[in-house]
């Protein structure tokens, strides 16, 4: 067994046994908060401060339907960034890339990052964002670049999926 199967299997246990206090806690939705903590165990590091209310709730609606339906963890890589922190990716990306064309296909300038909004969540792993790519529409939760496995949007609609962030080009779905 892999150290990444044995920490799914683990957090898995964790959410059930968390089941009882959960139904203390909130009778009609024991099984969102039992794996709402137990998933804040597998992945003690992510945070959803500054992230809209909106999409912090259907991403935690979707990663419990994920949990409980199909078995699938779903982390939180990084969601909310302010201005300053996404200009400091951006330039740094300007800096690898050597120009501001190339480092857009990566990184956006803050103006235009969904990130700043508090919209956009970068999530884990491959598997927990396939299953998201697959059933997210039902939360509003979209995948938004052909170059980023792990991006999603919160939007009320099926934006147009791009080939990568800063083009201009439109990938039909």
């Amino acid at each position: 067994m892999t150290r990444d199967t044995v920490l799914e299997t683990l957090t898995k246990i964790i959410a059930v046994l968390l089941l009882p206090l959960a139904y203390l806690y909130a009778p009609g939705q024991a099984r969102h908060f039992a794996c709402q903590w137990a998933l804040a165990l597998r992945f003690p590091v992510e945070t959803l401060d500054g992230v809209d209310h909106a999409t912090a709730a259907a991403f935690r609606t979707a990663r419990a339907e994920a949990f409980w339906r199909h078995g699938q963890l779903i982390g939180l890589t990084s969601g909310h960034r302010d201005a300053a922190d996404q200009h400091e990716l951006f330039t740094a990306e300007v800096a690898r890339t050597g120009s501001k064309t190339a480092a857009r296909q990566r990184v956006l300038p803050p103006e235009e990052s969904r990130h700043v909004t508090g919209t956009a969540l970068d999530v884990r792993p491959t598997e927990g964002a396939l299953w998201l790519e697959t059933h997210g529409d039902r939360y509003g939760l979209y995948r938004r670049y052909d170059n980023e496995w792990w991006h999603f949007e919160h939007c009320a609609s099926p934006p147009a999926r791009q080939p990568h962030p800063g083009s201009t080009a439109v990938r039909a779905r």
